[in-house]
This record gives C-alpha cells, structure tokens and sequence, in this order.
C-alpha cells in the first residue's frame, strides 16, 4: 500500500497512521470538534444577513414578505434539525465509530451550501436549509458525543465551553460576516468563504483519529516490539470491545473502571451462568426504553428546556436583530453584520465558565441560574433603543453585551448536566442504555430542545416585533429568561434540598 495510506485511519496493517499521537490528542480532537460545529452553525448564520436582499432579487419576493420568509427559513432549518437529532443519535451510539457519521454530516453540510448557492427558486432554499438542518443534528450530535468520549469527566466542562464558544460564534458571526461580505463582496463572494470552510472542516475530519483506534495501532507495536503484557488488563480489555460492540455500554476510555470486566460472547451449546444470562436479556428493552428513561429524569427535562431557552434567545436576535437596525438606524447588510459584534465577543468566555465547571462541579446550578435572572434587565432595556441617534447605538451594543455575556455563562453548565445524567446512570446500572450506551442518543435528545427553539425563535419574536413591536418583544423574551430560572436553581445537578450524598447530586467529575 502506498505510504500516503497511512495519513488515514484504517490505512496499513504494519505501521501505524503518521503523526498519530498529535491526530489523536485531547486538544486537536477537541479543536476538530469545535471547528465542525463551529462551521457548519456559521454557515447557517451566514445566510440570515443575505436572505432577506437574496430572496428579493433572487427568488422575487415582494419586500413585504422579506419577514415572513426570513423566519420560515430559519424554522425550517430548526425542523430538520429536530427531525434528524434522534435518530443521529441513536443511530451513533450503533457505531463502532464516531468518524463515519461525522463525514455524513459532511455531505449534508456541503450539498446545502451548493442549493443555497445556486438558489434562485424558493423551493430551493427550502431544500437547502432542511440540508442545513440536518447537517447540524449530526454534527453535534456526534460532535458532541465524541468530546465525551475523547477527554471523559475531567476536563468536560471546559471542553463543553469550547463547544460551547464555536456553537455560539458560529450562530453570532455568521451574521457578521455574511453581512460585511455580501456588503463588499457581493452575493457569490459570502458562499465563496462558505465553501472554503467546507474544504477546511473535509481535510480536518478526514485527518483526525478517535482515541480507541489509536489505542489500538499502540497496542500493535507494544507487540511487534515484543512487549505485549505491559498493560495486560488494559490490553485485554480493549481488545475485547473492539472484537464485539457489545461489552461496553458507553465509549468513555476514562469512566473504564467502572465497567465490568466483559468476555467474548458465548455459543448456544455453552451453559450460561443466570448471572450472565441477566444483562444480555435485558439489553434490548433497555435500548428500547433508553428515550423514557432519560425523560424521565428531572434533571434532564429542565437541561432541555433550558436549551430550548438558549436557543429560542439566539435565534430570535438573528431574526430581528437585522431588520431592527436596518429600519431604525437604516444600515445596510454591512452594519446588520457588525451588530452581531457585540453579542459575540463575549462567547470567548466560555472555556473558562467551562473549567470553572470542572473545578467546582456543584456551582453549575447557581451559573446558569444566574445568568438566567441577570440576563432579564438587558433584554428589557432593549426597549429603550428607539431613535437614530449615537447615544442609541451605543446603547445597544452595550445592552447586546450583556446578553452575550449571560448566554456565555449559561451554555457550559447546560451542555455538561447532559452526559452526567448518562454516566452517572450508567454507573448505577451498566445496561440501562443497552449496548452502545447513550451517551449520543442524549445530546440527539438535547439537539431536539434546540431545534424548537430554532423553529419557535424566530416565529416567537419575529411575529410579536411585527404585530406588537420591538417593546413588546423585549418584555416576551426577558420573561421567558427570568421564570426559566426558577426551575434550573432547584433541578439542575439534583434536586437543591436534597440531602448530600443521596439522589442524584453527586460531586463530578471527580478531582
């Protein structure tokens, strides 16, 4: 085979991949998974600045339709993605591996981006932005799901706030940079960046090793180098899951200890201890039933419906935020785009609310409910910004800070509590979830609250700015933030009043 092969995983059978221990490190998985999420929400965002003057001049829609319109399109995009979170999930948490499901949401990624493109019909757009939609229900779905697997409990939260910051910059800086783009460049020159992110996120994908293939080609030249009984245990171990999808119920190399010692499946004619016999018979129900038993968590249902919050919140400012500016300040596609400055910057902070997380596990519930209550008197005082004037301008901008700020200490906590939930019931019963575990199937889950969000953000805001104005929206949001609070300080991490050391509550990850 020739020596390129061994750039890819599974290339070569005596040599391992080149580079492997750097295409495998924490942080360059890490960075892979932030830049595909990151990529794949910023072309969504990029279009938002673009679609109202495209669907004009493009398609031919009258100006009176540009909100309308504007607002389908964006919850078409949240319907795909509620759509297709659940089923990535599950249908990941089949695989042996992360890596093939990632380059599927690839291929949706770049078919949308070429409809869009070469969109002059709205049936195209449509078609585009379920594309979209689909793309990032697999993206981070799996995305996501291979964070956990690639640094375990450790150093989850401040992995889950770069995620965090590449989701939220995408959705912030799409419309920033579609609109300074589109505004110099010209409508071509906005997917132009478009496609080379795309060329970009294919070479980072297809370069990137998962740690269990890793592990692997380390266990061939432990051999090959006659130094096979090293990590006897460790070895045996792997070796065992790879062989069979089933000895594991999750892939989080970290959490290993945890697990029972698992061995090769037995045939027919060989007697099975009840024991054994117990866990087999009642993984399919299990799998079955891995949807009901992570609803019924309390825990789970407030971390989705604060998703949905966050989600609802951002969506909404990409809905209106642009048409707010180019009615009252009259700035074009240039100054729509800048606007989104402001509530983006702020997103930088989210590895360190991330690792504040990982230091001290049981602040989380007090982090996102407080940004939750704080993030109330910015948005109402967006009702203040009414007139063309300097003082305004300002004003907002500060006021969009804010916001940004409060979403940046929200999101971390939010995106942690789900695979907590996974692995600490897991522990308590290793074939809960079934073979394959649940861990992807949760942030599938987790996908789904932002996808209603997605849909119902800009329908939300977009119609009551219409029907009602900006004032009244203003009020609309900031109340959804404030009571959506209450519930996150009692359930999120465990019930408040609990009694330490029962429950669910639990100090993690452990230090």
């Amino acid at each position: 085979m020739p020596k390129w092969c061994g750039l890819w995983p599974g290339y070569g059978t005596n040599s391992p991949p080149r580079f492997l221990k750097f295409r495998s490190s924490d942080g360059f998985i890490m960075f892979v998974v932030a830049f595909a999420v990151f990529t794949d929400i910023l072309l969504y965002g990029l279009i938002v600045p673009v679609a109202p003057t495209a669907l004009h001049e493009r398609v031919g829609l009258s100006v009176d339709d540009e909100q309308r319109w504007t607002s389908i399109l964006l919850a078409l995009y949240g319907a795909a993605l509620l759509a297709t979170s659940p089923i990535a999930g599950y249908i990941a948490d089949r695989f042996d591996s992360r890596y093939w499901p990632l380059i599927a949401g690839l291929v949706a990624l770049g078919a949308s981006t070429a409809l869009l493109c070469v969109g002059t019909s709205l049936a195209l757009w449509i078609v585009g932005r379920l594309f979209q939609g689909a793309s990032a229900a697999i993206v981070w779905t799996v995305g996501l799901a291979l964070m956990v697997d690639t640094v375990g409990r450790d150093g989850l939260g401040q992995a889950m706030g770069y995620i965090g910051m590449g989701m939220t910059l995408g959705i912030m800086g799409g419309p920033l940079l579609g609109g300074v783009i589109y505004g110099r460049g010209g409508y071509y020159a906005v997917f132009g960046l478009a496609f080379g992110l795309v060329g970009v996120d294919i070479v980072l994908r297809l370069v990137m090793i998962e740690k269990k293939h890793a592990l692997k080609w380390e266990q061939q030249q432990q051999q090959l180098k006659g130094n096979p009984t090293d990590h006897p245990q460790q070895i045996d171990h792997y070796t065992s899951s790879f062989t069979s999808s089933a000895t594991q119920p999750t892939s989080l190399p970290p959490d290993l200890e945890h697990q029972p010692p698992k061995t090769t499946l037995t045939t027919p004619a060989t007697p099975t201890p009840p024991a054994a016999r117990k866990p087999t018979k009642s993984q399919p129900t299990a799998t079955k039933n891995a949807i009901t038993t992570l609803l019924s968590s309390p825990r789970m249902l407030v971390t989705l419906w604060t998703y949905f919050i966050i989600s609802v919140l951002l969506s909404s400012f990409d809905s209106v935020l642009p048409l707010f500016v180019e009615s009252t300040f009259a700035w074009s596609q240039l100054g729509q785009g800048l606007i989104f400055i402001p509530i983006s910057l702020p997103h930088l902070l989210d590895p360190v609310v991330g690792h504040l997380n990982d230091r001290f596990p049981r602040l989380r519930r007090y982090l996102a409910a407080g940004a939750l209550f704080a993030t109330v008197p910015p948005v109402v005082a967006l009702r203040c910004v009414t007139a063309n004037t300097l003082n305004q301008k300002v004003l907002l901008c500060a006021l969009l800070a804010l916001v940004g700020a409060c979403i940046a200490t929200l999101m971390p906590p939010v995106l942690v509590e789900a695979s907590y939930i996974v692995q600490e019931k897991e522990e308590a019963n290793p074939h809960v979830f079934g073979k394959g575990g649940a861990m992807a199937l949760a942030y599938g889950i987790l996908n789904v609250a932002f996808a209603a969000g997605t849909i119902a953000g800009p329908f939300f805001a977009g119609f009551i700015r219409e029907s009602a104005g900006w004032g009244t929206m203003t009020w609309a949001l900031a109340l959804l933030a404030g009571v959506s609070g209450f519930p996150v300080l009692l359930l999120l991490g465990g019930f408040l009043f609990e009694k330490r050391g029962k429950g669910e509550e639990v100090e993690v990850p452990r230090s």
